[in-house]
């Protein structure tokens, strides 16, 4: 009898079946496959009939990341029930060359709702890894999820990514956004690395951003928890350059060369390189998970209106102004509004949370404004926020409250840090202004948090500006601005709830992780309440 996949008994290596890894390094068949294979698999977008499969080859050493060269080949790719491919479900051949960077991506249909298989590749005799995915139910009580968000190689190691994958109770992981950066050694943290950027410049080319895609993929961390379960995606800035929007970036200035050049060259390597199901460049999309939960993923970044300037800070109530592009904003407002699911997530790249900042001391407001991206001048909002588009965002709103829709839950990223918080109509006079949805902020992989910016010790200076900031926005029930880490969120129909966990030290790849903080929102409230026990 073929032995079935049981992620919890292959992670805990009691049952390693050729092939598959137990936890820690990704396991190859001979050295051969290493060489093929040396940037992994992955998964993406699970629907209850299909996957996305992913992988890389390197049919020759010439044949490097953006190199160009090398020679076009056939991969060969299986689907089975079980780990030693007793029972293949699934497979084929398809074509890749370096005209796409020899990756490989692979849309399997045809599968079983809710099931559980492992997934290789093979090369001329090379086998990949073999990669374990799960198709989405059409029924189902419980949602177990990674969020992750802003993960800098350069800052430090992805030890919350091992943490993830030691768990092995994952349905998926969740990425917010910055899953790579676009810096160059030394500009980001500010004159220090943990380990150099590849290439050591800023990436600009069509080759830059497929060698800086293919480093992360040999981060071992990552490269695992790719391999153990499906990722869902969306991207922030730094795929493309910081504070990027619709005809430009902070990040990029003429001589670079046009943004619509620069970013075609991001979008062709992110697309290459990632397990994400898109059409043509548009990346945002909709996953249903049975009746129990439905998750719209969105690009906050291609459709977007430039940032308001410190000087111009009254155009962010401009209706003409929109963060998501009309065509999504309706897309997102019509489907939460029908959605059947119990629970509507939001994957959203920015926070949707008013936010108001305090007066504080020049030294902490410049180190505030340097995490959050604002003008040192001084904003009194964060402009690349939605609370810089300020006329989406209130549509939006009222539009759940007008419909009565409960049970919406926006998930995010890029600050660096971690939020619970009510999300109301009108904050400023909160709590009378009911809470129409509620919003999880996981923390950064490794990118740099504030005590890092001031270069303090952590709970020190930051305590300040978290009691300023939760004192004057009275909806923000929690917030912490110092720890990396992840997020794991489970959803049942009775709540949806957040655990963070915290890095010990970012610096070391077998760094420990602690439970820092729970919230939950129970169903139909639309507020957050804080739990002491992580779930199970």
């Amino acid at each position: 009898m073929s032995e079935k996949i049981r992620r919890r008994t292959v992670l805990g290596g009691a049952a390693a079946v050729a092939g598959v890894a137990t936890v820690g390094a990704v396991a190859f068949a001979s050295p051969r496959s290493a060489e093929v294979f040396q940037h992994g698999v992955a998964s993406g977008d699970p629907l209850p009939d299909g996957v996305l499969l992913w992988t890389r080859v390197t049919p020759s050493a010439d044949a490097t990341p953006g190199s160009g060269v090398g020679s076009t080949v056939d991969v060969r790719w299986e689907v089975a029930t079980d780990a030693t491919f007793g029972t293949v479900v699934a497979s084929g051949l398809i074509r890749t060359g370096p005209e796409r960077d020899h990756t490989v991506k692979v849309d399997v249909g045809g599968l079983t709702a809710g099931t559980a298989y492992a997934y290789r590749f093979t090369l001329d005799g090379a086998v990949s890894p073999v990669g374990l995915t799960r198709t989405a139910p059409t029924a189902t009580a419980r949602l177990r999820f990674g969020l992750v968000s802003c993960s800098n190689w350069q800052a430090g190691h992805f030890a919350a990514y091992r943490y993830l994958a030691e768990r092995g109770d994952l349905d998926a992981v969740i990425h917010a956004g910055d899953y790579l950066y676009e810096y160059g050694s030394k500009q980001y943290p500010d004159g220090q690395d943990v380990r150099p950027h590849d290439p050591a410049h800023e990436i600009i080319t069509l080759a830059d951003y497929r060698r800086r895609h293919a480093q992360y993929k040999t981060d071992p961390h990552l490269s695992r928890l790719h391999a153990l379960c499906p990722w869902i995606v969306t991207w922030d800035d730094h795929e493309f350059a910081n504070d990027a929007w619709a005809g430009g970036a902070q990040n990029h200035t003429d001589p670079e060369g046009p943004w619509a050049v620069r970013k075609a060259n991001a979008l062709q390597a992110y697309f290459e390189w990632m397990p994400v199901r898109n059409d043509g460049d548009k990346i945002y999309r909709r996953l249903r998970f049975g009746d129990l939960a439905e998750l719209s993923m969105l690009d906050l970044r291609q459709y977007r209106s430039l940032q308001v300037s410190n000087t111009d800070g009254g155009a962010i109530d401009d209706p003409n102004r929109t963060i998501a592009g009309r065509e999504q904003l309706d897309w997102l407002i019509d489907g939460i509004v029908s959605s059947g699911a119990r629970w509507k997530l939001v994957g959203t790249s920015v926070m949707a949370t008013p936010v108001a900042l305090p007066p504080l001391s020049p030294e902490l407001a410049g180190a505030l404004a340097k995490l959050l991206g604002l003008p040192s001048e001084g904003i009194p909002v964060n402009p690349d926020q939605w609370d810089g588009y300020a006329a989406d965002r209130r549509r939006m709103l009222k539009a759940l409250a007008d419909n009565k829709v409960r049970n919406t839950v926006f998930l995010t990223g890029d600050i660096h840090s971690s939020w619970a918080c009510d999300v109301p109509i009108d904050a400023g006079t909160y709590p009378l202004s009911k809470s129409v949805a509620v919003e999880f902020v996981a923390t950064s992989v490794t990118s740099d948090n504030m005590d890092e910016i001031l270069k303090v010790p952590p709970r020190t200076l930051t305590l300040a500006v978290e009691g300023g900031l939760t004192a004057l926005n009275r909806h923000v029930k929690w917030l912490e601005f110092d720890s990396h880490g992840a997020c794991v969120l489970e959803v049942t129909p009775s709540a949806a709830q957040v655990d963070w966990f915290f890095l010990a030290d970012k610096t070391k790849p077998d760094s420990t992780l602690r439970h820092a903080r729970s919230y939950r929102v129970q169903d139909g409230t639309q507020r957050v309440e804080r739990v002491y026990s992580p779930i199970g």
